[in-house]
């Protein structure tokens, strides 16, 4: 429920009222008796909410007090950023003196009068509501607690990948489906296989497992994984098995796309991929109940030469739809046996279990409550990891939360419980996932930008950022198992969501999130935080005024919508537009002036945003990757003072005006930018973390004197940049490299000199499509941090530096499509394969030409 959010809302809202500008802004209007009293009630107020989220579940009336607040509090911040936002437009002014006396000349020269007396008489409200509903906590006997005592526990985040270790329990039925795909058959037509069992019980885990199985590999010529969720459009599909069909690349940022062809083209494109070859493929979560929508697929890759189709589904329908032999494979619950085997794995470090007779007790009988299921014994187990308090093991035993009746869309009360265990900081980020479809690959840039945008963080240490919070509290979220197939790019993060998790994350936000599909197209009442799947709704949903947060549908083209939005919500913190079908936007978004993150991406269709644009001083992200037609940046982009985050596709042959002043800048992404004529000189940007240059035609060098503060770098596809230093090529520059990607890059015949500067600190390096690269040097080999090495189609490279097993991080290497590398390490037999064997994770892939 929102009201478990509140002691966060209620933190952050007191740290905001701490702030400098605010306190002489106060004082300018005669209000700044009236912010300390705000200031001081809402400290009253969040001393018991801990102690009332706990109790609401028992007291109605309690229930109903947290409803009151939670509206006051939303008023208040509306209220408050409102006045911030006026107060900050002073830090664009260009006058003199202390910053009251800047502050009184704003609101006594450039601010109407009307302004001053409305802003004050709304500030004198929110306190008088504020002191007459923290009067009535005395009426329910709340215990006064002034902090979070809510800690998570960290531990190794190998822990929450999927691996063949966490795999317990399976072995009769992942040897009972491996039988299935390789017995002899009736060739003449395609044999399904469906794995069925509720949310959360390992159908995923349980068919990736089959599906790296050796044995696999030498019956099917190819494999292929699709993971289809709701989405079972015959397009899309085609789609993602076509992807499914490439050799995968190391580097996340470039993916194949398919996506502007029809379906004429994508048929005969994957009937000629997948002619003359036995292939097994995976369909992931299918919810598809329709017979006519599965045959129409079938019949696109139906092949008479034993092919097999695996089918993970929590529908028994879907299965009886899809399934060709006599019975689907039912998965049931792990035994007791196996079940407490995974909780001790997840609750224990190794051997751990026998020193603490007394909670393994305890830990049975929660094990029971988990019903054989998984991932819930999985979550459970991981909160209570480092734990030896009988009395908190008890509380997960005994907690009520158990009695909760199961709801039909999956919640169980096991993540239910460690989702009200977690902090409360992190809790309004977790239910922020419930904004986004569920299956969607997650990026840690995107995800923290979100958080910001919307005050869900807590205020940095000194030092740090707002990214380096949010990886913290990604870390965080992974340890208690709440996101999976967390992958470290060396600084840059990607995961998923277990879809039992979204659904919890869709049950604990309900009040103030809602993700909008054709099967819901009703709007509930105070929802702060709106996602939109499906265009058509557009024409039929009325806005809320006072909505927050609003995410377009793809293709989204609806004028009249857009219209009313940017009008109605003048709280918008977080406007997403992806994929949209609009040539402008309308002037009026330059009134949004709490719009902190504002993302446009793919909208290819854009040829000019507003010059009102650059109004917003309190934009922290502009995203704009993949608007092709965009003819230049609005004039004046230099006064969005509080840019953190800027990624530009444009036409524009010039230096973006103004680029220069944005000093707060953590994130720089060019892309096709080929007209973009590139001079840094005289810019710093010090506070710059990631760097990315790709399909920049212009681009002849690089900024050294940017790149020696920077953590990511990224170049693809740049074919004029040179990469060494002209006349300090020998020079040595000390780095804090952590992620290095060269991409499509053919000048490279060896490693300049200048990146041995990051020696200490990189942490992954990719090197795909190099073709002239010939060698690595041997001083790679000094990389102490290195722990991802991914080299793509560099037919020249014959061999990895010498000296290659001194590497002492080297956790993963991936190559692909090298096949004289390949010769040389192959694993078991290649002459040189023991320089490598010691690697964690070793993948070789050749192409298909190479086979």
């Amino acid at each position: 429920m929102a009201e478990s959010l509140l002691f966060s809302v209620a933190d952050s809202f007191i740290g905001k009222l701490a702030s400098r500008v605010l306190d002489e802004a106060s004082l300018a209007l005669g209000v700044y008796d009236d912010l300390r009293g705000i200031k001081d009630t809402s400290s009253l107020i969040q001393a018991v909410l801990l102690d009332a989220e706990q109790k609401q579940w028992q007291n109605n009336e309690l229930r109903e007090w947290l409803r009151q607040i939670k509206c006051v509090f939303s008023d208040a911040e509306d209220v408050i950023d409102d006045f911030e936002c006026e107060a900050l437009k002073l830090q664009v002014v260009n006058t003199s003196g202390s910053i009251r006396r800047k502050v009184r000349h704003y609101f006594s020269s450039s601010n109407p009068l009307a302004y001053r007396v409305k802003i004050a008489h709304q500030i004198k409200d929110i306190n008088a509501r504020l002191t007459k509903v923290a009067a009535d906590r005395h009426n329910f006997g709340l215990q006064t607690n002034y902090s979070d005592i809510c800690v998570v526990q960290k531990r190794g985040l190998t822990h929450s990948h999927i691996n063949e270790s966490d795999v317990i329990g399976r072995e009769h039925d992942k040897q009972k489906i491996i039988n299935l795909l390789l017995q002899d058959g009736d060739d003449t037509y395609l044999s399904v296989i469906p794995i069925v069992g509720m949310g959360g019980m390992g159908k995923t885990t349980l068919a990736k497992s089959v599906f790296n199985d050796e044995r696999l590999g030498e019956a099917f010529q190819k494999k292929m994984w699709v993971c289809v969720s709701h989405d079972f459009e015959l397009k899309h599909l085609l789609v993602k098995i076509l992807n499914s069909t490439s050799d995968s690349s190391p580097n996340t940022f470039q993916q194949e796309n398919y996506q502007n062809f029809d379906i004429e083209q994508l048929q005969n494109h994957l009937r000629n991929t997948l002619s003359d070859q036995k292939f097994l493929l995976v369909l992931d979560d299918v919810w598809n109940e329709s017979r006519v929508k599965w045959e129409e697929l079938k019949d696109l890759i139906q092949c008479a030469n034993g092919s097999k189709v695996l089918v993970t589904t929590r529908s028994h329908t879907t299965a009886d739809v899809m399934c060709t032999t006599n019975t689907s494979h039912i998965l049931q619950g792990l035994s007791q046996n196996d079940s407490l085997s995974v909780f001790v794995k997840w609750a224990f470090k190794e051997g751990e279990d026998k020193k603490h007779p007394e909670l393994m007790e305890v830990g049975k009988t929660i094990v029971q409550k988990c019903g054989g299921l998984p991932l819930a014994i999985r979550t459970l187990g991981s909160s209570l990891f480092l734990k030896f308090n009988l009395e908190e093991w008890k509380f997960v035993k005994d907690n009520e939360i158990w009695n909760l009746p199961q709801q039909d869309d999956g919640i169980l009360p096991a993540i239910k419980l460690c989702y009200d265990q977690l902090p409360s900081y992190l809790k309004r980020c977790f239910a922020c996932f419930s904004l986004f479809e569920k299956s969607t690959p997650l990026f840690d840039i995107e995800v923290t930008a979100f958080w910001d945008a919307l005050g869900f963080l807590p205020t940095p240490k000194q030092g740090e950022n707002s990214g380096d919070i949010g990886k913290q509290l990604l870390h965080e979220l992974c340890s208690r198992s709440f996101v999976q197939n967390f992958a470290d790019g060396g600084g840059i993060f990607c995961f998923e969501l277990h879809d039992l998790v979204h659904d919890l994350a869709l049950y604990v936000a309900r009040d103030d999130f809602q993700l909008l599909n054709i099967r819901c197209e009703n709007i509930r009442e105070n929802v702060r935080h709106l996602s939109v799947l499906e265009n058509d709704l557009l024409g039929q949903i009325s806005i809320p005024t006072g909505l927050r947060t609003i995410l377009f549908p793809d293709g989204a083209n609806n004028e009249p919508f857009l219209n009313t939005c940017l009008s109605r919500c003048k709280y918008l913190r977080l406007l997403k537009m992806n994929n949209s079908r609009y040539k402008y936007l309308p002037n009026s978004i330059g009134k949004l002036k709490h719009l902190r993150c504002l993302n446009l991406q793919q909208n290819k269709q854009l040829e000019r945003l507003p010059d009102s644009v650059c109004k917003l001083q309190n934009l922290q992200a502009l995203n704009l990757i993949g608007c092709e037609k965009l003819q230049k940046l609005p004039n004046g982009i230099g006064n969005l003072i509080k840019l953190q985050e800027l990624c530009i596709t444009t036409k524009q042959s010039n230096f973006p005006e103004g680029l220069a002043k944005l000093s707060s800048l953590e994130i720089l992404v060019f892309r096709h930018c080929d007209s973009l004529m590139f001079s840094f000189e005289g810019i710093q940007f010090p506070k710059l973390k990631l760097l990315s240059f790709s399909s920049c035609g212009n681009l002849k060098s690089l900024p050294f004197h940017i790149i020696r503060n920077i953590e990511s770098l990224v170049i693809h596809n740049c074919n004029t940049v040179i990469l060494s230093m002209g006349d300090n090529n020998n020079e040595i520059p000390n780095l804090k490299l952590k992620l290095l990607s060269l991409e499509i890059l053919p000048q490279i015949v060896t490693f300049p000199q200048w990146l041995q500067g990051c020696a200490n600190t990189l942490h992954t390096l990719y090197i795909e499509n190099c073709e002239n690269l010939e060698e690595l040097p041997k001083w790679l080999s000094s990389f102490i941090s290195l722990k991802n090495l991914g080299i793509e189609n560099c037919s020249k490279l014959v061999s990895l530096p010498e000296d290659v097993h001194h590497l002492p991080n080297l956790e993963r290497l991936d190559i692909i499509g090298c096949p004289e590398l390949y010769r040389r390490y192959q694993p078991e037999v290649g002459q040189d394969w023991y320089k490598i064997s010691h690697i964690k994770h070793v993948t070789f892939e050749l192409q298909e030409s190479e086979d």
